[in-house]
């Protein structure tokens, strides 16, 4: 037996001396992902698969981790910010600013909060500074129909979306001085936007034109417009974390689209709850909350069918639904710098609610009149992009 064991072993030994060179030869590494070509000046993307790499929970920033937890929540109707104690749900501070401030946006470096007040109807526009570190209003600066607020992804431009005007306004996004505009006359109701995974464009939602407006920032142009099929409304807008698609809600369509950025074709709908507006990664970057109004209408009634739903990034499929008990309208916000909570305007119930990402439970705190686009702060990542903190 052991001779026999002997020669077995010794011609398995001289098979595989032989198959091996073979086998080295044939097999193949996975191909390396190639870096992303990033406009000049724009941070580079660190892993191509995940845009949003750098805003888990454990990317906190210098600048962004000096700043006080608080919730910021701009009320519409009553010109204040509610400003809330994260830790305990409690209001701590309230303070006025200017006329209908809609959304709080932290600035491209993270050391301002702008609240931006579109005094709607009239001329009276400004954008009101809030230190994070501290929690305090200083003096407002009077720019034109600020409803929303972006930054170029080199930081060089704030981007003032001036909605009732049809204009972008780029401005410096220390001081608010003018640098030029941008006609966007056939993009009525522009509001939210997102932008590429290389920085080269941005699609912009057209809240009254039924579609998106692609811009070129390269050369600061309008690259096209795109209808949506049944599209009727649609609202804010995320790219999804390998920068090939953008998730568009509609609040009339009741559901968000899937849009392919690159040669701008709407791909697919996802339904999701009534009224849907509100688009927010999680801290880890794999889901996809969208926060359903409840109501098609701009100014909807209290207590409606509002929801939040989940959709997993990698299926494109809605995983959970989480109804509001009693009713409600979530609206806008973003996710804690942990994770765990989504926090979300109630528009119009006066409240905000916060969700819990586990298990969908959700705690609701009394605020002003009409809260919009509230601003967790501080959040993980290197730079913002604006809005109530599209971090990247």
């Amino acid at each position: 037996m052991k001779s026999h064991l002997f020669v077995v072993s010794t011609l398995a030994l001289s098979l595989a001396a032989v198959v091996s060179p073979c086998v080295a030869q044939t097999a193949t590494a996975p191909a390396a992902i190639p870096a992303i070509a990033t406009i000049p000046g724009m941070p580079p993307v660190v892993d191509p698969t995940n845009l949003y790499s750098e805003t888990t929970a454990a990317h906190m920033s210098a600048v962004a981790g000096k700043a006080l937890p608080r919730v910021y929540v701009p009320n519409i109707q009553s010109d204040d910010v509610y400003v809330i104690d994260p830790a305990t749900k409690k209001v701590v501070n309230r303070f006025r600013v200017g006329l209908n401030p809609q959304h709080v946006v932290p600035s491209w470096d993270m050391t301002t909060l702008w609240v931006a007040n579109n005094a709607e109807n009239t001329t009276k526009g400004s954008l009101t500074p809030i230190d994070p570190n501290t929690g305090k209003p200083g003096k407002a600066i009077a720019v034109d129909d600020p409803y929303n607020m972006y930054f170029t992804p080199d930081g060089r431009s704030a981007i003032i979306v001036a909605e009732a005007l049809k204009r972008l306004d780029f401005r410096d996004p220390k001081t608010m001085q003018l640098q030029s505009s941008l006609d966007v006359s056939q993009c009525p109701g522009i509001n939210h936007a997102d932008f590429s995974i290389d920085g080269r464009y941005a699609i912009f939602t057209c809240e009254f034109g039924k579609g998106l407006a692609k811009i070129d920032f390269v050369n600061r142009k309008i690259d096209g417009y795109l209808t949506l099929s049944k599209g009727g409304m649609p609202q804010d807008i995320r790219i999804s974390p390998d920068g090939t698609v953008f998730y568009v809600a509609d609040m009339m369509a009741d559901g968000v689209f899937v849009v392919d950025g690159n040669t701008f074709k709407e791909i697919g709908f996802i339904a999701t709850g009534k009224g849907t507006h509100g688009l927010y990664p999680s801290r880890d970057g794999r889901k996809l909350y969208v926060a359903n109004r409840g109501s098609n209408k701009i100014h909807g009634p209290a207590h409606g069918k509002g929801s939040v739903s989940v959709i997993d990034f990698a299926t494109r499929k809605v995983e959970a639904n989480w109804p509001i008990p009693g009713g409600g309208s979530p609206d806008m916000g973003n996710v804690s710098a942990d994770g765990k909570e989504l926090w979300l305007s109630g528009r119009y119930d006066n409240l905000v609610y916060v969700f819990d990402t586990t298990t969908g439970a959700v705690q609701k705190i009394p605020v002003g009149k009409e809260p919009h686009g509230l601003a967790v702060w501080p959040q993980p990542g290197r730079y913002s992009l604006g809005h109530t903190g599209n971090m990247r």
